[in-house]
């Protein structure tokens, strides 16, 4: 009898630490979670910017007011009836 007491505390055992940190246990399924979290996160920023980028296309290909603003900050461009003028300070 004590014996199979013993035998069966020590299966129980096996099966609550194969459980805990065993291959697809309670830790990994801890830490597949997480990872989800901060992949999921990264891809709403990455959806974000994504938005961004498709509303810019959007202003270039329709109006000339977004390609000249771009011009000015990204070149440093004037137009020919435009003064440049700069303040050193």
């Amino acid at each position: 009898m004590k014996l199979l007491l013993a035998s069966g505390i020590v299966l129980a055992i096996l099966l609550a630490y194969t459980l805990a940190l065993g291959k697809g246990g309670l830790l990994d399924i801890w830490n597949m979670k997480r990872d989800i979290a901060i992949q999921q996160e990264q891809n709403e920023r990455l959806q974000q910017r994504n938005r961004e980028l498709a509303g810019e296309i959007v202003n270039l290909q329709k109006g000339t007011e977004a390609i000249e603003e771009r011009a000015r900050s990204d070149l440093g461009l004037i137009r020919s009836d435009e003064i440049f003028v700069q303040i050193i300070e």
